[in-house]
């Protein structure tokens, strides 16, 4: 039995945002984990391996060396808003433990970017970073991509990745983004902005779009047009669900916000089956929810990804998914 399958049941004993910033406090005495390189060109980027941290476990980029001792290939740190904010009421974390799941409306609680940054600039780590960013819970609707762009303003020379998050359930208004209209303005704007910013410093970093499980086959090829279009380098498919399919009768089911975890497989993998065949490989995939085994990552991989990422898998699975991960990747 692995260490942390002997310190779940005391985890979980603890509220889940308790037991979150515990286990991120202790992840810094953790060895290193010695994870055989697998490799992968992807973004445009050499990753050591394919198996990634999702954003929302780290959201102020306080733990990132903390994490790296995990052995991912990359992580993603954020959502990270131009100002701080509290996020939602508490409580706002919930476990389904019966169906491998958790619900959050934590609602983008972050410090704001400027100290954001001073936590990224605080890391030794020299890995491949994401940066997710969002829109402040207050902006109106019509100033939303402001938000976005004051965001890669300031993240770009920081990241090796940016992530533009449009598809969280918890900020109200922000999965309107994905309407082709909306998103077609918006990467429209970032795309513009990157190159500025690719002018000034000198590099051109990618963009990534995480987008949500709910989505229509409709809006799925609206986006991947728009993808294509504007040229970003990567889409993550998926962020967390409001369909409450798989769940259903259990402890905490009916609360509102996003699920994650197994009951979200299927639905994820779905919208990155239906990405591949829209983009043909002109985006990088990077698949996400409900991994929870070494099989589940091979699954998005099959499916079309280049790249994975875990986060609720951590929490049920503990360390020892990542290697398991690689693995999977290394024995295709």
């Amino acid at each position: 039995m692995s260490l942390y399958a002997l310190a779940r049941p005391l985890l979980f004993s603890l509220d889940p945002e308790t037991a979150h910033r515990v286990t991120l406090q202790l992840a810094g005495f953790l060895p290193y984990a010695a994870i055989p390189p697998c490799p992968v060109r992807a973004l445009g980027l050499q990753f050591p391996n394919p198996v990634g941290l999702a954003a929302g476990l780290d959201k102020n980029a306080e733990h990132i060396d903390a994490l790296a001792k995990l052995g991912f290939g990359f992580i993603e740190v954020g959502t990270v808003t131009p100002r701080p904010q509290a996020g939602n009421p508490k409580p706002r974390l919930f476990r389904l433990p019966q169906a491998q799941a958790l619900i959050n409306r934590l609602g983008f609680n972050n410090v704001g970017v400027d100290a954001f940054l001073q936590n990224v600039g605080r890391s030794r780590h020299r890995g491949i970073l994401g940066i997710n960013i969002g829109r402040n819970a207050d902006t109106p609707p019509g100033r939303a991509v402001d938000d976005y762009e004051i965001c890669l303003d300031k993240v770009y020379s920081h990241a090796s990745y940016v992530t533009v998050n449009i598809s969280s359930p918890n900020t109200r208004g922000l999965r309107d983004l994905q309407q082709q209209d909306q998103v077609e303005n918006l990467l429209a704007r970032l795309s513009v902005r990157r190159e500025r910013l690719a002018d000034r410093h000198g590099k051109r970093i990618p963009l990534v779009l995480k987008v949500a499980p709910d989505l229509e086959t409709g809006q799925i090829k609206a986006i991947a047009e728009a993808v294509r279009r504007h040229r970003i380098e990567g889409v993550i498919a998926t962020n967390t669900s409001v369909s409450r399919d798989g769940v259903e009768g259990l402890r905490h089911a009916d609360e509102a916000g996003g699920l994650s975890g197994k009951p979200l497989r299927d639905r994820a993998t779905r919208v990155l089956k239906l990405l591949g065949s829209e983009l043909r490989n002109e985006a990088t995939l990077i698949g996400a929810g409900g991994i929870l085994s070494g099989s589940d990552a091979e699954e998005k991989r099959a499916a079309g990804a280049s790249l994975v990422q875990l986060y609720t898998g951590l929490i049920y699975r503990g360390p020892e998914l990542v290697p398991e991960c690689v693995s999977a990747f290394r024995a295709k």
